[in-house]
Order: C-alpha cells, then structure tokens, then sequence
C-alpha cells in the first residue's frame, strides 16, 4: 500500500527544512481550529474572506508525470522519442492521447488538456515550489536577503475563506506535497491530513473519531471532553497542547466536528454503494479521490490528493503500462464522471499535474529526465469548457510552441475561478508586500 518515499534528489517527501517548518505542518482539529479562530476576525477585517460556490480538488503527480506518455503522444517523431507506447483516439475527433489512459480517452468531451505550460526550473523542489504556488523558488541575492516561500494554493484559499460549517477550507491526503503548506501565512492554514489506506476495512479519519467515553451520547463533564478531545489533536506546534489552556470554543467546535451527523457522513467512505466505489478502483489512490468528492460535497473548499513516484529516470515504459497510471486513469475518469452526473462538476474545479514533465529523448536506462519546458495539464469544471485542447507543443514534444502559459498563468486562472483576486498583496515576514501572484493571467481557454 506504501508509495515510494524518495525522489531521484534523494530527498523524502516529508522534508521539511528546506522549506521551513511552517511549510511542513499539517494540523490536528483542535489545534487548527483554535489557531485559526484566532485569525478569522482579522482576514474579514483585511477584505480576506471571499465566499465563493466553487470548490477544487487537485491531483498532484510528484516526480514529474511525463506528456508523451499521457496527453500529447508524439507518434511521428522518432523511435527515441515517441517511446513504446501508442496512441489512441479520444471522444474528441483529431485528438489522441496515450494507450494507457482509455478511460480519459472516453471521456476526452467532459474536460480540456493544456498543453502549454512550461517553466524553467528543472529541480525537483524548485519545480514542485513554483507549480503549487504560482512563484518560482526564491533565491537569496546577497548576505542578509530575506527569502520568502509563497503559501500554496490550499493555503490561500483557507485564508481567504476559513473553515465552512465546522469543516476545514483545506485538506491533503494521504500526506502533504513539500510546497503545499502555508508559509508566512502561518501554521492555521496548514492542510488537515487525512492518512492511511480508505480502501481498507479498518480505515478511519485520525482526529474525527468520537472517543469511546463521550459517544453514544453520554453526559461528560468539560474537564472530561477537553481531555477526551486532547487526544486527537496530533500538532507538532507544542505551544498548542498548552494543558493550562481551559476549555474555550475551540474544543466546542472540535466536539461538534466529532460529533456531527454531516461530518461523520463526509469521512465514512464506507457509505458508498459498492458499484461506486469499484468505479473508482478498489485501490488506496481511487478510494482517495472518492472520498475527496465527498468531501467538497460537504464543503472542503481546497483537497489534493497526492500521488508519488512519477519520477521515471528507468523503466519507464513498464512503470506506465503498470497499476499506477492505469489507478490514475480509472480513477479520475471516474471522478469527473461521478461529478458531472451528480450535478457538482460545474461547483467543482479539477487539476491533474506534477511539477514538470520528461525529456523528449529516452535515457539509456529506458526512462526520462527532468524537462519543464513543456507539460500537460488536465483541467475540468467550474465553467471549464469540454472537449478542448488547449496550446501545443512542436512536432517532437520538446517545447510549448503554442499559445504557451507560466505556472503564475495557472495560479491566476485556479484563483480566479474560486473567487481569489490574484492580484492583491499578501503580507510576508516583518509586514512586507508580497503580490499572490506575479504578472499571471488567467488562461483564456478555461473560461467559457
């Protein structure tokens, strides 16, 4: 069930002191609860709240999914570039994509696929920092120069939102991406974590579990429920498991988060009909994104759901005729479809994307190497129009060459669509400006 821990950096997915601490946190209830009541006040205050229907669920691929291997197969090019695989058409006329995702090829007419993006940062970090911010990694330019990380997507969105109906604005699974924490927008709008394995029997949501001596309805004295809820909250900020903290509205939320009808339904998986949960793939990566449409259907404004180990410097060929593009495929065509037929996919803004794609040639160990000049993205709902592609790459895949777009494009397009100015200034260390996003412009092929 495990999922390779390591990219070709050598650098664990839960690293977090290249990009500091607070990029790393992911918060129990209780403590992220009580640090962001703290802030909501002041972000309506600063014009910070911006309510908005559409939510999102971003699918990021860490390592580096490969364009020719997905969405823009090359098959006049030469052997050493086109690869092994082949392409096949899609439900819309003209456009072919790879042979191991035929369930997205059906469903090519509910979605579009940018094909234009690039950047210029072929690091693992640097690349990961800039496509789930918007900002390219920060270099210091001389001694003293202050070095400021930009929060990610999830992270905005929960500051310009907060927590709806009891629930938190943003949540990860089964871990958080190196560059999907806060930043300087602090530890309360770190991602809730939601781990383990939901294809198990056994699976459960940490921190969203009613203890056994307050369930069922039993009379608890306050001293009892705040040790009770306690013992869910998992924060590393240990400031937060102050014991001489009394009982305050905080642990009153978390108890009503525990003890909510609504909420338990959103985590219980186990709910869906069978034949639902098959559509997706009984494996952990399907039954991920499954329980992130429930989870936006209950109001979670901002999900990732991450997958690792798309960094194929070998055998890559293999790697893709294997479970896990063919996990990829089953399950989000299943959810695009499942949001469509329920009536969520125009409330619902998909992504799928890693932070760069693959070299055009093929290494002598049968893989691909880093190559951010030219990727794929897949977008759908919230007013995204179907069945387009949108820019293009040259004859042999090495370049964008068509109406090409910046990762700060991307940012101002995914912050428009949900109701973010992208052009505001957010407030960085010591108070300094920092812009949300940098010269981008939302993508005018994903506005109908």
């Amino acid at each position: 069930m495990s999922e390779p821990l390591y990219n070709c950096e050598g650098t664990p997915r839960r690293d977090f002191l290249k990009l500091g601490l607070g990029a790393f946190m992911g918060l129990g209830f209780v403590d992220l609860l009580r640090s962001r009541a703290h802030a909501a006040e002041a972000a309506r205050a600063a014009g910070g709240a911006s309510p908005s229907k559409v939510n999102c669920i971003l699918l990021w691929l860490d390592g580096g999914p490969s364009h020719y291997e997905t969405f823009d197969p090359k098959p006049d090019a030469p052997t050493d570039i086109r690869g092994e695989l082949k392409p096949i058409k899609t439900a819309v006329p003209g456009t072919c994509f790879a042979e191991v995702i035929p369930r997205l090829a059906g469903i090519a007419d509910k979605f579009t696929v940018i094909r234009s993006v690039c950047h210029h940062d072929p690091n693992h970090g640097g690349g990961n920092h800039y496509m789930m911010t918007g900002a390219p990694t920060p270099v210091p330019v001389g001694c003293g120069a202050f070095v400021t990380f930009h929060p990610s997507y999830g992270s905005v969105v929960s500051w310009s939102r907060g927590v709806t109906n009891g629930m938190p604005a943003y949540m990860t699974m089964p871990e958080m991406s190196r560059s999907g924490g806060p930043n300087f927008l602090g530890a309360k709008h770190a991602p809730f974590v939601v781990d383990g394995y939901p294809n198990s029997p056994a699976f459960r949501v940490r921190d969203v579990t009613l203890p056994k001596e307050i369930a069922g309805g039993r009379e608890v004295s306050r001293r009892k429920l705040r040790e009770s809820l306690d013992r869910l909250s998992r924060s590393a900020d240990a400031a937060a498991q102050d014991p001489a903290c009394g009982f305050d509205s905080h642990y009153q939320q978390a108890f009503d988060l525990v003890s909510s009808k609504q909420a338990q339904e959103a985590f219980d998986i186990s709910k869906e009909p069978e034949a639902v949960r098959a559509m997706y793939g009984r494996n952990d990566f399907g039954q991920r994104l499954l329980l992130a449409r429930r989870l936006v259907e209950a109001g979670v404004s901002f999900v990732t759901c991450y997958s690792g180990g798309w960094d194929h410097h070998t055998n890559l060929f293999k790697s893709y005729k294997g479970n896990k593009v063919g996990d990829l495929d089953k399950g989000l065509s299943a959810l695009i479809v499942d949001l469509d037929r329920r009536g969520l996919l125009e409330s619902t803004l998909v992504f799928c994307l890693g932070e760069f794609s693959r070299t055009p040639k093929i290494n002598k160990d049968g893989g691909r190497d880093h190559w951010p000049h030219a990727m794929s993205i897949l977008a759908a709902g919230a007013g995204v129009p179907r069945g387009h592609v949108i820019g293009a790459t040259d004859a042999k895949g090495y370049y964008a060459s068509e109406n090409v777009h910046s990762p700060e494009d991307f940012a101002a397009t995914l912050y428009t669509k949900m109701g973010v100015d992208p052009t505001q200034h957010l407030h960085a260390n010591a108070g300094r400006p920092v812009q949300l996003v940098a010269g981008g412009r939302p993508i005018p092929g994903l506005f109908a």
